[in-house]
């Protein structure tokens, strides 16, 4: 095989795959991106056999083919180039030749050896969710980061994705220490059942949207995977097996107390005071009294900080400890200047955050004793 490619396609696209290729992998070939012809083009195809992602670019084809060459290598390759226009061809088994002012003598694994990736889209096959690309931009910053991070609890790796009544898609996602839900209206947003999508896999799908405000893509649900198509890059993901919590049970309905706050005098006041806070539990402590919020933190090998703001609260005064991580990281995911409601119960109930410019936005928050 033999092509030929403008220097910022192909930095473009072996960009794309990057996230995707697996680089500890006992399989040498998921550490290397297949390259392909397509219509119109080149594909780049990467996986991890949990993930797979198909870009294609233009290019141009010299000699048919297909080669798999390290991913991450001809992507620093590609970048250092100082030529407008690289040359990739085969050349003796194993090896490929790449030309963009240097010149290049790379392994090429025999691309009979990369695994098939189920990236395309059968008709009827599956569920079908249409969305706009900041529509689905916006719901997995609301609810990726509250993603558990242990492995032992497999079945909080992902967001747990389903179809809500009169047309709603729904988002959630939970550690156990805190849980984040959005929803948004879209037209015949219906999925027969709900479905874990992994982490790493929305990770990726969030790379491929900060250019894409005004697209549509298109989400194929099926039993076991959902496929991400766009008009230049299909995603594919394997669903997370097992059950997802029944997560209305935590949301609790009526809060006791309601303060109001602004998003940026509450996040600033956190970052300054968190400084002191136990570098272990992050710990801070929230005091609610008519008219003030005074947040102070304290560590016994460090000291301790506080500070008070202007709130908008007529309750009894109430004193709660938070993680300050996860206060100011659901404070990040709502707009600059909003207008910020915490609803407590007593010193031990969960804390319930809701924003002003986004109702549908739900997060919850468990106290911690300090």
């Amino acid at each position: 095989m033999e092509i030929s490619i403008k220097r910022d396609d192909l930095v473009r696209g072996l960009h794309l795959v990057q996230g995707v290729v697996e680089r500890r992998s006992t399989l040498p070939i998921l550490a290397n991106v297949l390259i392909e012809p397509a219509e119109g083009g080149l594909a780049f195809t990467a996986t991890d056999t949990e993930v797979g992602l198909r870009a294609l670019v233009p290019g141009q084809v010299v000699k048919k083919g297909a080669m798999t060459l390290n991913a991450r290598k001809l992507y620093e390759i590609a970048r250092e180039s100082a030529a407008e226009e690289v040359t990739i061809r085969s050349t003796a088994p194993g090896w490929a030749e790449v030309l963009g002012g240097a010149r290049y003598r790379v392994v090429s694994l025999d691309p009979k050896d990369f695994p098939a990736v189920p990236l395309g889209a059968e008709d009827g096959a599956g569920a079908a969710v249409r969305i706009a690309a900041g529509t689905l931009r916006e719901m997995i910053d609301k609810t990726l980061f509250a993603v558990s991070s242990d492995e032992t609890r497999y079945n909080l790796s992902g967001v747990f994705m389903e179809s809500a009544p009169n047309d709603v898609l729904r988002m959630v996602a939970t550690d156990g220490h805190r849980l984040a839900l959005i929803e948004r209206s879209l037209a015949e947003a219906r999925l027969a059942a709900g479905v874990i999508v992994p982490r790493k896999g929305l990770g990726e799908v969030r790379k491929l949207l900060d250019d894409a405000e005004d697209a549509e893509l298109r989400l194929v649900v099926r039993e076991k995977n959902v496929r991400v198509l766009a008009q230049a890059v299909s995603l594919f993901m394997r669903l997370v097996e097992g059950e997802f919590p029944d997560y209305r049970q935590v949301i609790p309905t009526a809060p006791r107390v309601t303060a109001r706050v602004n998003r940026d005098d509450l996040l600033a006041a956190l970052r300054r005071t968190s400084l002191l806070a136990s570098e272990r539990s992050h710990g801070v402590r929230l005091h609610f009294e008519r008219g003030r919020l005074e947040v102070s933190a304290s560590n016994p090998e460090q000291g301790e900080a506080s500070e008070e703001i202007e709130i908008s609260y007529a309750g009894e005064p109430i004193s709660i400890g938070f993680n300050a991580r996860y206060l100011m990281e659901v404070l990040l995911a709502h707009a600059a200047g909003d207008v910020i409601e915490i609803g407590l119960t007593d010193e031990v109930g969960p804390g319930v955050i809701r924003g002003s410019q986004d109702p549908e936005y739900t997060y919850v928050v468990m106290p911690m004793r300090l």
